[in-house]
């Protein structure tokens, strides 16, 4: 959206805008991994029970977790957002929901806050602010 905001150029937004996507900064998800990595899981420890098993401790001890904001943002917030730090409106072209997409994803992070203890935070506002200063360091 960004590059054909600033480029006037139109871009299409999909279920006539009814959207709503769970964002996250990259920082957030750099954090995530950064406090996952020291506890990644031993295969074949000795302490698994198969009788009480444990998924932490198993012969297969891995985990997969959601890296997500565990906030739903409706998409034009989004893209006004993105058009507010830039100052400049973009050019939409609505479209109808494409084929196998749909209209509201968000992660749920409550395993990954059990086990590390951190959730992402940045706000959408935070986000595109600090992505919106880089992008511009990038394509001055």
């Amino acid at each position: 959206f960004t590059k054909a905001i600033v480029e006037d150029r139109e871009f299409e937004v999909f279920n006539f805008g009814k959207m709503s996507r769970d964002f996250t900064y990259v920082a957030d998800i750099v954090e995530s991994i950064r406090r996952l990595l020291p506890k990644a899981p031993v295969a074949g420890n000795p302490a698994f029970d198969p009788k009480h098993p444990n998924p932490s401790i198993s012969s297969a001890p891995y985990q997969l977790f959601n890296i997500g904001n565990n906030s739903p943002v409706d998409l034009m917030d989004y893209v006004h957002a993105i058009e507010d730090t830039l100052g400049k409106k973009g050019k939409i072209k609505f479209e109808p929901l494409q084929p196998g997409d749909v209209p509201s994803t968000y992660a749920d992070v409550q395993s990954l806050y059990d086990y590390i203890g951190f959730k992402p935070s940045t706000t959408i506002q935070e986000g595109i602010k600090k992505f919106i200063e880089r992008y511009k360091q990038l394509n001055p």
